[in-house]
């Protein structure tokens, strides 16, 4: 009910909000979240490094991604442009003749859309490879 105010002649409605409950509301919920804030400590990830490995690989082949899109496979045997399609098969065939402690490097042009090495990492996966790698320069 809206309080009564009179002020000379007649009564008339005072239209205000009380602001007390809000603000005791907006206090009691500043502290909760003070007193809960500390408690949540966000989870430590370890990431690694570059340069850092734990087992490095004895053999590697390579996955190039040029500016255009185009793939080359590059082993210590040859180099060879193929597609999309064709990696993965190229991919397993040289890691059944390598062993199990292959693994396929992609490096990448700086211009390249991230869509191109995805696709490239997707078609890895598809056809069964263990370990992919990217290849990076170490420095700025």
């Amino acid at each position: 009910m809206p309080a009564i105010a009179t002020r000379g002649r007649g009564r008339r409605t005072i239209n205000e909000i009380n602001m007390v409950p809000f603000i005791d509301v907006m206090l009691v919920l500043l502290i909760i979240f003070i007193v809960t804030a500390p408690m949540f400590t966000p989870g430590m990830i370890g990431v690694p490094r570059v340069g850092q490995s734990m087992n490095p690989p004895k053999v590697v082949a390579q996955l190039i991604v040029h500016r255009d899109g185009a793939l080359q496979w590059r082993t210590a045997q040859a180099t060879l442009r193929l597609s999309l399609r064709e990696i993965g098969a190229a991919a397993v065939r040289w890691q059944a003749d390598q062993g199990p402690d292959s693994a396929v490097l992609i490096s990448a042009d700086k211009g390249v859309q991230y869509d191109t090495v995805v696709k490239a990492m997707d078609a890895l996966q598809k056809a069964g490879v263990q370990r992919v790698g990217l290849l990076v320069q170490q420095g700025g």
